[in-house]
């Protein structure tokens, strides 16, 4: 478990100090932001938070299953110690 957790905080690590500018766009999306933005207009900023809260949204999700999964698997384990002890708390 500590393996993991520590790969995980190595990968999150790396992933926030090693970022780079993406073009998350389709070329359409691209072709219309250039245009609008050479105009003055602040749509590409609206598109671009628009897809990374898009994007954020099922990483939320997902870590919210495994929270609870890993609260649940450990209840579990600590049931199961205290029955194979037979330490049962009064």
């Amino acid at each position: 478990m500590k393996k993991l957790l520590t790969l995980l905080i190595l990968f999150t690590v790396q992933f926030l100090l090693v970022a780079q500018e993406v073009a998350a766009q389709c070329a359409m999306c691209q072709a219309t932001v250039e245009s609008s933005m050479s105009e003055g207009a602040g749509i590409g900023a609206g598109l671009n938070a628009g897809i990374l809260y898009l994007a954020a949204f099922p990483y939320l999700v997902l870590g919210g299953i495994a929270y609870f999964w890993y609260k649940n698997s450990k209840k579990r384990r600590d049931a199961k110690r205290i029955q194979i002890s037979g330490n049962y708390p009064v």
